[in-house]
């Protein structure tokens, strides 16, 4: 009895290491896209914490170095009208090439949407993702999607609840400059809040 007992648990045994073995040469390793860092400046948050005025590479991912753009600083703010909304607040978030991190000069934007929003909320708003025409189709409705997620999780640090956004992505099909240079490409490097 004892001899049978041995053969069926050598059996099992034998069965158990060859499924794991099998599952484990099946399996592949996704790698995921890390979220847009976005820095938390609710009240007792800490110094640690990587954000937009913290230390990024040019996709978007942190790396704990300091890197600077190369992509010439342009004033979008002023001589265009797409930067104000239905309630007088600026409602554009511009990005740099190829990155979906929300800048720091771009905090009063996500501060006055907030609280606008924070006002009634019953009020709802819809951030488009934009980017320039460079990149592929797929990529760039991917990497407008990141950006208006990125809006999305800064207006939610400022306690906005996701009921409140929507966050969708346009990729290079809705530019707001027409045009094959930096200037116009800056332009349509975006993220626009709009009301519901």
């Amino acid at each position: 009895m004892s001899r049978i007992n041995h053969d069926i648990r050598g059996g099992l045994l034998a069965t158990g290491t060859a499924l794991l073995l099998l599952l484990g040469g099946c399996s592949t390793s996704t790698r995921l896209e890390p979220a847009a860092p976005v820095e938390d400046r609710s009240v007792g948050a800490g110094s640690g914490s990587t954000g937009a005025s913290g230390s990024s590479s040019s996709n978007g991912s942190s790396t704990g170095q300091t890197s600077e753009s190369r992509v010439a600083t342009l004033d979008l703010g002023k001589g265009t009208d797409i930067g104000m909304g239905n309630a007088g607040l600026p409602r554009v978030v511009y990005f740099d090439f190829d990155s979906y991190v929300v800048k720091d000069t771009y905090r009063p934007v996500i501060e006055a949407n907030a609280k606008y929003l924070g006002v009634d909320r019953k009020r709802q708003m819809l951030i488009e993702g934009h980017t320039d025409e460079r990149g592929g189709r797929e990529y760039n409705l991917a990497l407008g999607q990141r950006r208006a997620e990125a809006v999305v999780r800064a207006l939610a640090l400022l306690g906005v609840p996701d009921s409140q956004t929507e966050a969708v992505s346009y990729g290079e099909e809705r530019p707001a400059a027409s045009g094959a240079d930096e200037a116009a490409w800056a332009k349509n490097r975006r993220a626009e809040l709009k009301d519901r």
